[in-house]
């Protein structure tokens, strides 16, 4: 029996588009309009059906290959006389009305039932043949740009919870799913996922913000322009960073620390454990010194859930690592059970493997507060954005020599800023000014870490 050759049908106004997803493989059996391959354009993503029955001979296309209308796209060996390739039509990255699937005398598109209504328990159109809406009900339940988005972190759409209308998987669940993975357990993604509303922020998800669309540009109407792919760690924490921002309501509170004498200690120190291989840099002092700040203000040292408070008897203090692909969070924990020598040591430790893309998700998990140090670049101040679900985080900014009066005289002192970001559901004005005040007041003078 020959084999016949599926085709790309007419794909409408694209002249070449990208095959991002291969849905079969050689020796599957399919039924007459099953996808066989997803491809892109720049503006959509679509399936291509098979226009007839049988089972896969061989796939002629790859992942990242350009197809247009009449490229092959595999063989199929099974009986004649299939039905004709239906049309093709685009399916938006935005779940679309019931209308983006009416196409002017052709036939449906392979598109999934839950992309073509975005209301609750939507149905393939009745038009739809049975064959068609059994396979798609087999198919993980999401938009084509859902599974691109997930494709690009990596992650299984088959052990995605959905969490939306029948199920279907959001990109919240594919944020919620990578986060739990990252926290070294997978098993706990459904909980995320179907907590929203309850657990952390309760503010379900951050749905319903009704925001106008992102803008779509040619740049290079205006000129030539360059396009690379963003790192795998800046599309995670970019996702987690957004969520942040917009479910949490941040307040800045801005200080100043006295580190002259601080300063002093530290080159010190640097100077007697220079054969012992040890070096402590500014930030091991202020992971001791937020230790310290924690234990005085539990309520920084807690996590929101729901309208509960947990209050943590541990203290893991998070520090942010700049990397070749993008920030990562190693977490030093039980900071308070460890000496300057020790975190310092495991700082630098945590630095390489974050610079070597070799830390474990383990070992940026747990962190109860976090320090984003910008003080070997430059700035006076800023806002650090916070890493739920933790309720503060410290930034700090360049130090400089400044005259300051001492009663008598203006004498130059070594000035850190300090930039205290926090949740302003759980945190006030007057308990953030306390906690900076007193960190400043423990840098000022160290000894009052012991106490």
């Amino acid at each position: 029996m020959a084999n016949i050759q599926i085709l790309v049908p007419d794909i409408g106004d694209f002249d070449e588009v990208t095959v991002i997803e291969l849905l079969v493989k050689p020796g599957d059996t399919v039924k007459v309009e099953q996808s066989l391959i997803t491809v892109e354009s720049d503006k959509a993503s679509m399936e291509i059906p098979s226009s007839h029955a049988g089972v896969v001979a061989s796939l002629k296309v790859k992942l990242g290959d350009k197809v247009k209308m009449g490229s092959l796209v595999a063989e199929v060996e099974g009986a004649a006389g299939g039905a004709p390739a239906p049309a093709v039509a685009a399916a938006a990255p935005a779940p679309t009305t019931p209308k983006a699937t009416e196409q002017s005398g052709n036939a449906p598109a392979t598109i999934r039932a839950d992309s073509a209504s975005a209301g609750a328990g939507a149905a393939a159109p009745a038009h739809e043949p049975a064959s068609q809406t059994a396979q798609l009900a087999s198919l993980p339940n999401a938009s084509p740009s859902v599974r691109k988005y997930a494709r690009e972190l990596g992650v299984p759409l088959d052990e995605v919870k959905g969490s939306g209308a029948n199920n279907r998987i959001t990109e919240e669940d594919v944020q919620a799913f990578t986060q739990a993975v990252m926290g070294g357990s997978k098993q706990t993604a459904a909980q995320a996922t179907s907590s929203k509303g309850s657990g952390a922020g309760g503010s379900g998800g951050g749905a319903g913000l009704d925001l106008l669309p992102w803008p779509k540009v040619d740049f290079a109407k205006f000129g030539p322009v360059e396009r690379k792919d963003l790192s795998r760690i800046k599309k995670i924490s970019g996702a987690n960073l957004h969520r942040n921002w917009v479910m949490i309501p941040h307040v800045t509170n801005n200080d100043e620390a006295d580190i002259t004498d601080l300063e002093a200690l530290r080159v010190k120190l640097n100077k007697e454990n220079e054969k012992a291989g040890v070096k402590f840099t500014m930030l091991a002092f202020l992971i001791k010194a937020v230790v310290a700040a924690l234990k005085k203000f539990p309520e920084f040292n807690a996590s929101l859930d729901g309208d509960q408070l947990v209050y943590k008897q541990y203290v893991n203090v998070g520090f942010a690592a700049d990397t070749p692909n993008g920030l990562v969070v190693p977490v030093i924990r039980d900071a308070d059970k460890k000496g300057l020598i020790e975190i310092a040591k495991e700082m630098t430790e945590l630095s390489l493997k974050a610079r070597e893309g070799k830390l474990k998700p383990a070992e940026m998990t747990g962190g109860c507060f976090s320090i984003s140090s910008l003080g070997g670049i430059g700035g006076t101040n800023f806002t650090p954005i916070i890493n739920a679900p933790e309720l503060a985080i410290l930034g700090v900014s360049k130090s400089k020599m400044q005259p300051v009066w001492d009663g008598k005289a203006f004498v130059p002192r070594l000035i850190m800023p300090l930039s205290l970001s926090y949740d302003h559901r759980v945190i006030d004005g007057a308990s953030a000014a306390r906690f900076n005040a007193f960190l400043g007041a423990v840098l000022a003078d160290f000894r009052r870490v012991a106490l």
